[in-house]
């Protein structure tokens, strides 16, 4: 990739995608679950009920404000869970804790470390994530350092987190026309909003509060993401 290019600076042509031949064969989109910012010990309870009312594909443990020692009893019953039910438990932003928990992955935001580091780290099964907010810029790094993923968002407003970014869905058709690895769309999605981004070529829905305050409950939730269409 050259450097005298700036590929955030050219303007995506929102119909980019729709110039090529779609993959009919393209496996369905998956969810991918965010931990609630604050858990205790009853969570786990909360977390296999949504993991058995329908198909997920990775959890993300994703905790602020408490030290690492913490997060690993927190963590243990729901590696558990996730491992019993053939799905993926990722750690959010330190390397150094998938490490010490054996988890399935990291993901990094931008300040987070670098992809080939965590790989060098976590070994060659391990999935890496890479944050890209609205930038192709970065999600072609991330892609050339190795990453298992890239995450686009927010797409949509959302209370989970401060956000800054606000990437068009184009930019998942863009991205799943002309490269291999997996986009994972983040940001303030329901089940009554994902239908376009599904559309538009996410690979993954990433949803937090969506799921865990959903009024009727997680497992309700899990289910109605379920019958998206383009989701399984």
């Amino acid at each position: 990739m050259t450097d005298d290019i700036d590929t955030d600076a050219l303007t995506l042509d929102p119909g980019f995608a729709d110039r090529f031949d779609q993959d009919a064969k393209r496996p369905p989109c998956k969810l991918y679950l965010i931990s609630p910012p604050v858990i205790d010990a009853s969570f786990a309870e909360t977390l296999a009920a949504a993991l058995d009312a329908g198909p997920v594909a990775a959890f993300q443990l994703r905790l602020k404000g408490i030290d690492d020692h913490r997060i690993a009893e927190l963590a243990a019953p729901l590696i558990s869970l996730c491992r019993s039910r053939e799905v993926a438990f990722i750690v959010n932003d330190s390397i150094g804790l998938a490490k010490r928990l054996d988890a399935d992955g990291v993901h990094l935001g931008q300040d987070d470390g670098d992809a080939r580091d965590a790989r060098d780290i976590l070994g060659p099964d391990a999935q890496i994530g890479v944050t890209c907010h609205d930038s192709r810029h970065l999600a072609m790094e991330a892609g050339e350092a190795g990453a298992d993923y890239v995450a686009f968002g927010a797409f949509y407003p959302t209370t989970t987190k401060e956000t800054e970014h606000r990437p068009d869905p184009s930019i998942l058709g863009w991205w799943s026309t002309l490269f291999e690895v997996p986009s994972v769309a983040i940001g303030g999605i329901t089940p009554d909003n994902a239908a376009p981004l599904v559309a538009a070529g996410a690979d993954f829905i990433a949803v937090s509060g969506a799921v865990w305050n959903y009024p009727d409950g997680p497992a309700a939730a899990v289910k109605k993401f379920a019958a998206v269409p383009g989701m399984g």
